[in-house]
């Protein structure tokens, strides 16, 4: 007994001072990084940084090899029959309900200012962090530094993002240290990565204060401002389900989820109109993988707006879909 003690203790001394090595060794591999020290001699000579707080920042991130393996295994990736059950569930629902009801006063004003639907906004914050329930474990230094210079796939992205999250810390006069996010860097109740928090962020509240990790009303006329900008069209349509015949079908899916052809067009190649559809404005086509016959949805402008907060058909149509399964629960009550 001693002794499987006495070897455990051992054991656990040993991981500990391999784990703190560990982290020295990537603190400093970090900082001799040229493509790190090109980053923060372009963040002193265009933003006016100073670089020995540069340098010390850097030395206190850690570079989380478990972010990009999380990264190259995305939700989105999963078929839209194994997708959809992760955001169409009774508590996601109920939770929306909940989230509506509590914030209903805000939520009008939002709709009125921007012209949004209360359950666009609600469905998208639901989607992304349960109603502000899990904002994300990662420290959003730790998150962009890695995907900037140790995720060659997407590294000009994140170097861009590192850079905004930087600028905009300091004008929020926040310690860059101590926010935490998604594993790529997302933040807050509505989960904006740094350039949207930039770009789209409101003070809804009018405190003076932009805050979107504690703050509900930010967050929700932030949300509404994003779609906005991105040219919602209020009162429109999102997406209607249809059906399709013969094979043509399948050039209007390889072009993608951008609106691109007219709807006049879509007959010809064997797709189902709705009546209640302008045939004049453009539209998409989206197949959906299910365990048996395929989804076939037609996708309007404000589909595509959606997929603007994350570029993803499968996320818009969750989106899309627990807006519509709050607004009838909430209804229907």
């Amino acid at each position: 007994m001693k002794k499987s003690f006495f070897h455990l203790l051992t054991t656990l001394l040993s991981a500990a001072a391999l784990a703190i090595t560990s982290g020295a060794l990537v603190a400093k591999e970090l900082t001799d990084n040229p493509d790190l020290r090109t980053f923060v001699n372009k963040m002193v000579e265009q933003h006016q940084f100073n670089s020995k707080r540069l340098v010390h920042l850097f030395k206190q991130t850690e570079l989380k090899p478990d972010i990009i393996t999380t990264m190259s295994k995305p939700a989105e990736a999963k078929p839209w029959y194994q997708y959809r059950p992760i955001f169409l569930t009774e508590k996601r629902i109920k939770g929306g309900v909940a989230f509506w009801d509590e914030h209903s006063e805000i939520l009008v004003r939002a709709e009125q200012e921007y012209g949004v639907p209360a359950e666009i906004i609600t469905a998208i914050i639901g989607v992304e962090t349960r109603y502000g329930g899990y904002t994300g474990r990662h420290r959003v230094i730790d998150a962009l530094t890695t995907l900037a210079f140790d995720y060659p796939p997407r590294s000009k992205f994140f170097t861009s993002e590192l850079e905004q999250y930087l600028l905009m810390t300091r004008e929020e006069q926040i310690d860059p240290l101590s926010l935490k996010g998604s594993y790529a860097g997302a933040m807050g109740i509505p989960q904006f990565i740094s350039s949207s928090y930039r770009s789209y962020a409101v003070d809804f509240d009018n405190d003076g204060h932009r805050n979107l990790w504690d703050n509900p009303v930010d967050a929700i006329g932030s949300v509404a401002n994003y779609f906005k900008q991105h040219r919602w069209k209020p009162g429109e349509p999102v997406t209607v389900q249809t059906h399709v015949s013969g094979n043509k079908y399948r050039e209007l899916v390889k072009m993608g989820m951008k609106p691109q052809r007219p709807l006049v067009e879509f007959s010809s190649f064997g797709v189902q109109v709705p009546d209640q559809l302008d045939e004049n404005q453009p539209a998409s086509l989206l197949e959906l993988e299910t365990e048996g016959i395929p989804e076939f949805w037609i996708g309007l402008h404000n589909f595509y707006v959606i997929t603007r907060y994350n570029h993803s058909p499968l996320y818009a149509m969750a989106v899309y879909q627990l807006s519509n399964e709050i607004r009838k629960q909430r209804e229907h009550r």
